[in-house]
């Protein structure tokens, strides 16, 4: 790393944060303690792996004000830190740092570190960078004994431990935290962990740390959001709190988020951890997909962005209203997706062919049916033509108040007649009894997972299909309908699913059409799937 442009961004003239209180002293012993600590580790991952945790500007300035700002009684000042930052800005590493920190040098006999975040999972991730970090030093490793399995790392000569936590750790007590380490806090579903963690539990310290560090989110009822919004107030003067020190980079919600001035303003690291190069694509690919501005905003600018985007740009799906003739299709191969639903509201069958040669795209044939005696209460509650889909032939029909799977199952047996269905792929939930009969009617029928490991591929696979008119459904007025109603849920690593949760409008026929897609795409050229052969769309 010698030469590179790490160095030019060390940390040259240090001041101390401007929320240092009046009787505090800023004791650089103690800070150049901190960060020597620090810088005796290593990084763990990709081509850093191995090299020295040569502090980073941001970084040094963080760990400088925390660790080196004293009060009167010689204890730290700072007992909570909130550090809101962009993702690939080298959170992992920092937080890892801060963990070994406080378990291994912070002086505190039998000290008791906490890793936390939405689940064990995600916890053990800032875990397992600190694990290979005391792997990689021979003098920690001499002291600290790991306990992979458990998530727990124990340093022998104060017995003190870095242990992650379940995700159920709310409903215990008794913890005697001397340090906490909250990753992704704006993944936590309500507050009751935060709480437990940080009120009250370090009582028995002299100066336990509750170190907070995340993206921004989207959800503004959550406790990660009244944070910030703390954060915001004391950085504005609005409130005081001399224990809380706050560190948010990001952009502003009314800065231009096309900007590369402003990406370089939202993240810190730009050039060391992240390439402005890798921030240019993710914006290209956002520009050119409006579904994915709010992804880019929210993990590569830092905003706080709602949730609540619709996901298809419909002058883009309308483009794909190409002609489809049922009867040019009889014959050939192709894939169901099935959504049942539940009995009183729409089950949704597509079929999806795959594309003959290149000069083709992927064909939707969709299929619809309502319970009959509930048209009208439909129209007048919904105001939605469901009575005009109806005698257009766009929406079938089933006898009674409720879906008659029996005749679905039949119809879609009559379709087996005219084309070559290969494989049907459902949702598992309540669809048992129909599986086990179009398994005896000969169809070769799937499960298929509704999370994100299930439905990402597919659900960027159509996007991508659509802005390129690769896809053709003539303008299918009930599927156009559910298009335009669906929500896309996204997680911390970028992956998308259809949220049915917050698309309140049916969207049954788009996952119906997810789940044949995918299928139609695995078994593409002779079951090689497009997926392996060019790996998984970044949109």
């Amino acid at each position: 790393m010698k030469g590179s442009d790490v160095f030019l961004r060390k940390l040259k003239d240090y001041k101390p944060t401007r929320f240092m209180a009046k009787d505090s002293t800023y004791s650089k012993d103690a800070a150049d303690f901190a960060v020597s600590f620090i810088e005796c580790l290593c990084h763990t991952k990709g081509t850093w792996a191995g090299k020295p945790f040569d502090l980073i500007d941001w970084q040094e300035k963080i760990i400088r004000d925390i660790f080196g700002i004293l009060k009167p009684d010689g204890y730290r000042q700072f007992n909570t830190a909130y550090v809101e930052i962009p993702k690939k800005q080298g959170k992992s590493e920092l937080a890892a740092a801060v963990a070994l920190l406080l378990c291994c040098a912070d002086g505190e006999e039998r000290a008791e570190v906490y890793g936390c975040a939405a689940d064990r999972q995600q916890a053990a991730i800032v875990f397992d960078v600190a694990a290979d970090m005391v792997r990689m030093n021979p003098a920690l490793k001499k002291r600290c004994k790991i306990l992979a399995s458990q998530k727990r790392l124990i340093y022998e000569p104060t017995n003190s431990f870095y242990q992650v936590l379940s995700a159920d750790a709310y409903s215990k007590h008794g913890f005697n935290v001397s340090g906490v380490i909250f990753d992704e806090l704006h993944t936590q579903p309500n507050r009751k962990l935060y709480d437990v963690m940080t009120k009250g539990s370090g009582d028995a310290r002299t100066q336990p740390l509750y170190f907070l560090i995340t993206t921004a989110g989207n959800d503004e009822n959550s406790i990660c959001y009244q944070v910030h919004q703390k954060a915001i107030d004391i950085m504005k003067g609005r409130k005081h709190d001399p224990r809380f020190y706050p560190v948010i980079y990001g952009a502003g919600r009314d800065e231009d988020w096309s900007s590369p001035e402003v990406w370089k303003k939202a993240n810190p690291s730009l050039g060391i951890t992240v390439k402005m190069e890798k921030v240019k694509d993710a914006y290209n690919s956002a520009k050119e997909n409006p579904a994915e501005e709010n992804t880019f905003r929210q993990l590569r600018l830092n905003q706080w962005v709602k949730q609540d985007v619709r996901w298809m740009p419909m002058d883009k799906w309308d483009a794909c209203a190409f002609p489809v003739d049922p009867n040019e299709l009889r014959g050939r191969d192709c894939y169901g997706g099935l959504d049942l639903s539940s009995t009183t509201d729409i089950t949704a069958f597509v079929l999806v062919f795959p594309p003959r040669d290149d000069s083709e795209g992927y064909t939707l044939l969709p299929y619809f049916w309502i319970p009959e005696d509930n048209v009208d209460l439909r129209v007048r509650r919904d105001h939605v033509p469901y009575d005009i889909w109806k005698q257009q032939g766009y929406l079938q029909t089933t006898e009674g108040n409720v879906v008659h799977y029996g005749f679905i199952e039949h119809f879609i047996d009559d379709l087996g007649k005219k084309y070559h269905i290969r494989e049907i792929a459902f949702d598992r939930w309540g669809a048992v009894e129909m599986v086990q009969n179009l398994e005896g009617m000969g169809f070769t029928v799937v499960p298929f997972g509704q999370g994100f490991k299930d439905m990402t591929p597919p659900t960027k696979e159509l996007m991508r299909l659509t802005l390129e008119k690769k896809i053709a459904h003539g303008g299918h007025p009930v599927l156009r309908w559910m298009m335009d109603n669906i929500y896309i849920r996204t997680d911390p690593a970028g992956n998308i699913k259809p949220d049915k949760a917050k698309s309140t409008e049916k969207i049954d026929g788009v996952v119906a059409t997810i789940m044949g897609l995918d299928r139609a795409i695995r078994n593409e050229d002779n079951g090689d799937s497009v997926y392996d052969g060019r790996g998984l769309l970044m949109l």
